[in-house]
């Protein structure tokens, strides 16, 4: 049995490690990065190492992947290259590995994607897998007594980096043809939030990392969005948040001022209609000073994910969350709709806004039939759910038997060796 190598190799993050543990060996950007300091891009340190050495800001930012789509594979090559022989250390040549790839992927895409796997780095054997039915496998296998498991099927809602899609999964098959997407996920939120920030204080079109950071920790999602605007007006506190941007001297990494004030907001449940003298005096907007070093963020803060259940706030002509939901749902057999609403699993790094989940249930519930249960799940950890599938699918006796090895690759071809995963 040969060593299986697990790569979910997403736009934002690459989670990568062995078959059969729980967790990733190491979790990277999927980047090369060129602080001011360097003269060369460079490879980001893993994750879980805290790379305060570094100063990124405005660095230079080149990824393999656009929009979910491999566009660079030199990059990807130096990137896998790194990632194989210095955080790994495996030998591809005699290692299987089990690739995630999204949804609706087009064939020319998969033509590199195999021609790195198979030439370039040479696998002995590949699976791809689409993320979704990994995360369905693992949800399946930690809960077994849930409608989930006993129907064995789910709606997966995957808010990714790139893009965010509604996939209905059948014994660990998406069903390719009931697929909704949104083009929206955590590189998009982050650009927005950088205009908002741009419009309202200083310049921050480059620091991508920085706001990024920023939007992590103070960014939720609004479960009332007049009444909230209406406080943000207000310039009431439950609101208001400060980000302390680097000095570049005393620290190199921008940080939450107040964290615990930050967390306010929690307490503005669906009930508190926060009726105060204050509502009626709009706050004056003060103007930016430049000097100092932070930006105060207010309704920035709930408008950045808003735009996930209402696209059209930046002018793209696409449903938003629950609508997205609803459509994916509605384009699968009348059988599977009941049980597909009470198996709804929220995967991906942009779930993780505070108060997503709760909206989404708000929303999702005057648009589907009152007779229907609407039950929706988060994933313990919504960034490693895909891989932890990828690793128990790789550790099942019969996984040998569904790859693709490099001889039938190099005997039939891409094409061929592809219709064997998605069906």
């Amino acid at each position: 049995m040969s060593n299986i190598v697990v790569l979910d190799n997403g736009g934002g993050l690459i989670k990568a490690g062995q078959g059969g543990e729980r967790d990733p060996t190491t979790v990277i950007p999927n980047c090369l990065y060129k602080p001011l300091s360097s003269k060369k891009f460079l490879h980001p340190s893993p994750l879980t190492t805290l790379s305060d050495e570094i100063d990124l800001t405005s660095a230079a930012v080149r990824r393999p992947i656009d929009r979910g789509y491999l566009i660079n594979s030199d990059l990807q090559r130096d990137i896998w290259s790194h990632l194989f022989t210095s955080l790994l250390h495996i030998t591809p040549s005699s290692s299987s590995l089990l690739l995630t790839e999204p949804p609706l992927s087009i064939p020319s895409v998969q033509r590199t994607t195999d021609e790195l796997v198979f030439e370039d780095f040479g696998f002995s054997s590949l699976y791809v897998a689409h993320p979704q039915s990994l995360v369905h496998l693992y949800e399946a296998s930690r809960r077994p007594d849930s409608v989930l498991s006993k129907t064995q099927c789910s709606l997966v809602v995957d808010c990714g980096f790139s893009f965010t899609h509604a996939v209905p999964v059948l014994h660990n098959f998406t069903l390719n043809h009931a697929i909704k997407r949104i083009d929206l996920g955590g590189k998009a939120f982050t650009n927005y939030l950088k205009e908002l920030v741009s419009y309202r204080s200083i310049n921050v079109m480059d620091e991508t990392f920085l706001i990024d950071d920023a939007k992590e920790k103070l960014c939720f999602v609004s479960l009332d969005l007049l009444r909230d605007l209406r406080l943000a007006r207000s310039g009431n506190n439950l609101i208001k948040s400060t980000y302390v941007l680097p000095d570049g001297v005393t620290h190199t990494k921008g940080y939450v001022k107040d964290p615990q004030a930050s967390k306010r907001f929690l307490s503005l449940s669906n009930k508190d209609h926060v009726e105060s003298d204050s509502m009626d005096k709009v706050g004056e907007r003060k103007k930016a000073d430049v000097n100092k070093n932070e930006i105060d963020l207010t309704n920035e803060r709930f408008l950045v994910p808003e735009t996930l259940f209402q696209p059209a706030d930046l002018g793209m002509n696409q449903a938003g969350l629950a609508e997205c939901i609803v459509r994916a749902i509605s384009s699968c057999h009348s059988y599977l709709q009941p049980v597909l609403y009470q198996s709804i699993i929220l995967t991906g790094g942009s779930t993780l806004f505070p108060q997503l989940k709760d909206r989404l249930e708000g929303e999702l519930r005057p648009l589907v039939p009152d007779h229907f249960d609407v039950k929706i799940t988060t994933q313990e950890d919504p960034i490693l759910g895909v891989w932890r599938g990828g690793s128990l699918l790789a550790s099942s006796p019969d996984f040998e038997s569904m790859c693709v090895t490099k001889t039938e690759y190099e005997e039939l071809g891409s094409a061929r060796c592809r219709r064997r995963f998605f069906h």
